[in-house]
């Protein structure tokens, strides 16, 4: 079996496009599975600002078709070219899988390096793919392994230990730049739709805030206010609440942006400070709006450089704690890809061993000699199979285990058959309640 990855992240998009990508994403890990043949199971990461698709495949030779299919299907949803879709997606396999997303999950790929709200996101990954029965053992046991290692890093290190994110901090840093710093009394406009979108409106309801309008480039403030609250913005009516806002939070990172002139020209008559957060990679917000009288411009690197830094120990801690893991795991996971080979050169040499014995009993009966030759050769037999399958194991941890099948295939003509398990084979993650919207953005 063979996992990979398809990764869209912040590092490499904008939010925008992220938030386009993941639209539909359930339905995704459902097709997945439509083709056994290609897929055996499927979890989907979707946050803030990444979504991630994991897979396992019985064989290296489907990993291209899976991904062309997993391509073509996102496109049907996001409504992005496939081409687009294509580009965004970078594709990670063998041990690249299990290493990036235990670094994601300890925080450690973060903006806000440490930040420990993606160890929640990435145990509710799981959570639904097992009650969708989407989730391969194989699948289960890599994300039971990342969320280890994220309590790990949290209980070993003193990364993340205030359990901070990118929107939280930028609230944190408003309040400061604020004359008052009661949220509930502030007018606040947020530009986009997307689950970064979502999450800034969840923290600004946590925070008393009430009077939040939305706007999107796209359209979509209707439909995403109807279910979160507050008032949905037109480009007609957009001016008019940017000139009376305390605050303006951009999350979308479309093509179109505030310039520095416009703003001036529409807050020309207001008297308040206004704190315009950027929190998009590609810049809702010209940065020369932050040289205009009366604004003050927080972008996402001006969250970086508030967040606190973490030590440079703790950081070195936890990536070996990573390291340490992902190479574990790794380990036990080419140990267990031998398993079939093992069972298959038992099963080989016993109905060898049975073919044997019938024609001893057919010779002898079932006298006491015949149970002492059957005694003798299947004290051979145990022996001669220590062994190979000590070398199994060995060879396994080496990488080496296609060698091995590949050996016994020649020399007894053995067929090693990769099982496709059952998705819903192993479930040893307790079924809890499936994660809401607000819970998963």
């Amino acid at each position: 079996m063979v996992l990979f990855s398809l990764v869209a992240t912040h590092a490499d998009i904008d939010l925008e496009t992220v938030a386009q990508l993941s639209n539909g994403s359930s339905e995704v890990a459902s097709f997945a599975l439509a083709d056994s043949q290609l897929v055996s199971g499927t979890v989907v990461l979707a946050t803030c600002n990444r979504y991630e698709i994991y897979g396992e495949t019985p064989h290296a030779e489907n990993l291209e078709a899976a991904r062309s299919a997993l391509v073509a299907q996102i496109s049907g949803l996001s409504g992005l070219n496939e081409q687009v879709v294509s580009r965004a997606f970078s594709t990670r396999t063998g041990p690249e899988v299990s290493r990036h997303l235990f670094t994601v999950s300890a925080g450690l790929d973060s903006a806000v390096v440490g930040e420990r709200e993606i160890a929640g996101q990435v145990r509710r990954a799981l959570i639904t793919a097992q009650h969708e029965g989407t989730a391969s053992p194989g699948l289960v046991r890599l994300f039971q392994a990342a969320s280890k290692t994220a309590k790990d890093v949290g209980a070993q290190t003193a990364l993340g230990s205030r359990g901070l994110s990118i929107v939280s901090v930028a609230l944190d840093l408003a309040t400061d730049l604020s004359e008052n710093a009661d949220w509930s009394t502030k007018k606040v406009v947020v530009f986009g739709t997307g689950a970064y979108a979502g999450a800034t409106m969840s923290l600004l309801r946590e925070r008393g805030c009430t009077d939040v309008s939305v706007y999107s480039s796209s359209g979509r403030a209707g439909t995403f206010v109807a279910t979160r609250g507050g008032t949905a913005l037109d480009a007609e009516t957009l001016p008019a609440a940017v000139a009376a806002a305390d605050v303006m939070i951009g999350c979308s990172g479309s093509d179109t942006r505030v310039e520095a002139a416009e703003l001036a020209k529409v807050r020309a008559a207001s008297t308040q400070t206004l704190i315009a957060i950027d929190l998009a990679l590609t810049h809702d917000f010209d940065p020369a709006v932050g040289e205009l009288d009366g604004v003050e411009l927080l972008t996402l690197e001006s969250v970086r450089l508030a967040a606190p830094q973490e030590q440079a120990e703790s950081l070195a801690q936890a990536s070996t704690i990573v390291s340490g893991a992902a190479t574990a795991f790794e380990q036990e996971r080419e140990a267990r890809s031998v398993d079939s080979a093992i069972v298959a050169l038992r099963r080989h040499t016993m109905n060898v061993l049975d073919a044997e014995m019938e024609k001893v009993r057919a010779r002898h009966g079932c006298t006491a000699a015949a149970e002492e030759v059957e005694f003798a050769l299947r004290r051979m037999v145990k022996q001669l199979l220590h062994i190979p399958t000590v070398r199994a194991r060995e060879l396994a941890a080496n990488g080496q285990q296609d060698d091995y099948v590949a050996a016994l295939e020649a020399l007894y003509g053995i067929q090693v058959e990769q099982p496709v398990p059952s998705p819903a084979a192993e479930c040893p993650v307790d079924h809890q309640q499936a994660p809401t919207q607000a819970e998963s953005a």
